[in-house]
């Protein structure tokens, strides 16, 4: 049986409900099933909250919500990302490791719908990257990748590839680049969804290898500012 010892009492209540159900009783209700006082509750509630574990309306009440990995790792890294943006590098390395590792599982995953979805997305960005004016591509980056991994039906690899791209916007590489490299990475890109869609999916995963090093680059020439 795994460990209970780091819960609080209201999580291991919870973690006895049935996924998403609709029917947690009030805290007022909990409190005497265990004997834990209501404000102790409260504030266990609120932690419940933070970590994506529950929801609570006026009306409807305390409902359990389906298991989300993003706001848990969202709490511990935006906590060091204040604490020390470089950290941020440790963290990319680690969501590029899983990218790798995950990649045939994931290509093959994806149906024709998917592989159009890839492919319109290489168009956007490439639209945007030829417009006048430019414009950075960032949404398109996001949801290139985003989709790739969108089949695995694994929370834990997309709640870290989600947190990546929020961490990627709070230290402003949405923002920060320049047009040699936008070009280099939607060149790779193009590539990788062209492999897809082609079923050659180790050239897929060489064009994403050599593409991950143009970010090491950009992380290492980032201005002082932005560290």
């Amino acid at each position: 049986m795994p460990t209970q010892e780091n819960l609080s009492e209201f999580l291991k209540y919870l973690a006895k409900y049935p996924k998403e159900c609709d029917n947690i009783p009030s805290l007022s209700v909990i409190s005497k099933e265990i004997g834990i006082s209501v404000a102790a509750l409260r504030e266990q509630l609120e932690v419940a909250k933070a970590l994506g574990f529950v929801e609570v309306r006026p009306r409807t009440g305390i409902k359990k919500t389906p298991f989300d990995f993003y706001p848990s790792v969202m709490l511990g890294l935006n906590y060091l990302l204040i604490e020390d943006q470089d950290s941020f590098i440790k963290f990319s390395d680690l969501r590029q490791k899983i990218e790798f590792s995950f990649w045939e599982e994931a290509v093959i995953l994806l149906d024709s719908d998917d592989q159009q979805k890839l492919q319109q997305i290489i168009q956007q960005a490439f639209e945007k990257l030829n417009g006048s004016p430019i414009q950075i591509p960032h949404e398109q980056h996001k949801n290139l990748h985003l989709t790739i991994y969108s089949k695995l039906n694994n929370p834990f690899v997309s709640g870290i590839l989600e947190a990546y791209w929020k961490a990627y916007e709070l230290i402003g590489l949405n923002f920060f680049t320049d047009y040699a490299y936008l070009r280099a990475v939607w060149d790779y890109h193009k590539i990788m969804v062209d492999s897809i869609v082609s079923n050659e999916y180790q050239k897929g995963y060489d064009a994403m290898k050599e593409h991950a090093d143009l970010l090491v680059n950009l992380l290492d020439n980032r201005p002082a500012s932005g560290r």
